[in-house]
């Protein structure tokens, strides 16, 4: 018997910059903060001992702050001291997460929306099935590096033989 379909809950970001990386969110895709940003020691308190359990004994603090879509997603960002840009970070080959994907039906406009703000277009706007449906898709980058898509239409729909 297989599982049901479990939820997707949240994704966590690691940004140079939190309330740089809130606004670009919040202007761009409209987001909203749910845990203002906030100091994580490692100390004995419950959240301490988690992340301790995640990133060893090795650190000192971090800054953390929740948002939400309107989809009730949760984006968990992160601002580790002394971060790290990565020198490449699109390594499409190597195994581990490479991007997250966001809805809108006018892709275009809202990767103009994502360059204003500090982000780059990665590609031209492309169609999923030309000639059968009128789906696009393009990938983008926020100011922090993180690649992310835009597809126009919902997973399902761009994928499935549903109606459309």
């Amino acid at each position: 018997m297989l599982p049901y379909p479990r939820s997707f809950s949240h994704i966590g970001l690691s940004v140079q910059i939190l309330e740089e990386a809130i606004k670009f969110y919040q202007e761009v895709f409209g987001w909203y903060v749910i845990m203002e940003p906030s100091d994580v020691e490692n100390d004995d308190t419950a959240i301490g001992q988690m992340c301790r359990d995640v990133f060893g004994n090795d650190w000192d603090k971090f800054r953390i702050a929740h948002m939400a879509t309107g989809d009730k997603i949760g984006i968990e960002l992160f601002e580790f001291p002394h971060n790290e840009k990565p020198e490449n970070n699109f390594e499409y080959w190597k195994t581990g997460l490479f991007h997250f994907c966001i809805q809108d039906p006018d892709v275009e406009g809202m990767v103009e929306k994502i360059k204003q703000h500090g982000g780059k277009q990665r590609m031209p706007v492309r169609e999923y099935y030309p000639g059968e449906k009128p789906y696009r898709m393009v990938y983008v980058e926020d100011p922090f590096g993180n690649i992310f898509e835009i597809y126009s239409h919902s997973y399902e729909l761009t994928y499935s033989d549903g109606a459309y």
